[in-house]
């Protein structure tokens, strides 16, 4: 794919961070010396790290060099560096390693999820988010609208471009984990963003999802293709009473301690 859009993705960057926030809340750590903020994105999550552990050394790691720029500019104290999440040796073991909305691009969890955890130091933590809404309108119609129009062979097979088959069932994750760990907390939270109008669905999920569906395609393809998705968003998110939409956002959370 094409590098990430900084200035884009932090268009909803509240909403994007609530999920963030909540997921460190549930971090059992007190003081731990080296916490890794894995894909971290334009820094709004490492600032979260930084903020409730001042005596850390915070770390952010992504694979998107324009994201590393933008967090650079945003926390020009903290130590930022270029890093594949599915490969990724940290260079002493972590405290605690944090990665938000990132392993979700990523296959075979079941393989993944237990490396990143057995990198950990004694008592350290893995902290998980992912959004799972693969199944949600906006990503099914991602998924429809590729598969039938004059774009359909750009974009190839619409499960591959939406990821399917890559996110586990939330007691997947507790089983892979439980046997390992001391503890493991797993949950799933379901968001009902207020977003203006179906073009501000669309933003969204152009800075994420809708990412490689867009990128195969020329200019007058992809305008092709937003055009046809915008109109079934449209249909799918109906206004509410005060003319917004409510866009229901489901996301997995992992939160496991090492012993």
């Amino acid at each position: 794919m094409a590098d990430w859009n900084p200035a884009l993705y932090t268009r909803f960057e509240d909403e994007r961070t609530r999920p963030a926030a909540e997921l460190l809340a549930r971090v059992p750590l007190a003081a731990p010396l080296l916490a890794c903020d894995l894909g971290c994105g334009p820094g709004n999550s490492t600032a979260l790290i930084a903020a409730r552990y001042p005596g850390a050394e915070v770390i952010g790691l992504d694979a998107s060099p324009a994201m590393l720029a933008s967090a650079r500019a945003r926390l020009p104290g903290l130590a930022f560096a270029l890093a594949d999440a599915a490969t990724w040796i940290p260079e002493r073991a972590p405290d605690l390693i944090y990665a938000n909305a990132v392993l979700q691009w990523l296959p075979d969890h079941a393989r993944l999820l237990p490396r990143l955890f057995g990198l950990l130091a004694p008592g350290g933590v893995l902290a998980v988010q992912m959004p799972d809404n693969l199944a949600e309108p906006t990503h099914r119609l991602m998924r429809d609208v590729a598969a039938d129009g004059p774009w359909a062979a750009a974009i190839g097979d619409p499960a591959v471009a939406g990821r399917l088959g890559r996110m586990l069932e939330p007691a997947a994750y507790y089983d892979l984990l439980a046997p390992h760990a001391a503890e493991v907390d797993v949950w799933r939270t379901a968001y009902h963003h207020r977003m203006a109008d179906a073009a501000a669905i669309v933003d969204w999920v152009s800075a994420t999802g809708l990412r490689p569906f867009l990128d195969p395609l020329d200019a007058g393809e992809r305008a092709g293709f937003l055009s046809a998705y915008t109109a079934e968003i449209e249909a799918a998110y109906p206004p509410r009473s005060d003319g917004r939409r409510l866009l229901a956002f489901p996301r997995v959370f992992i939160v496991a301690r090492a012993r």
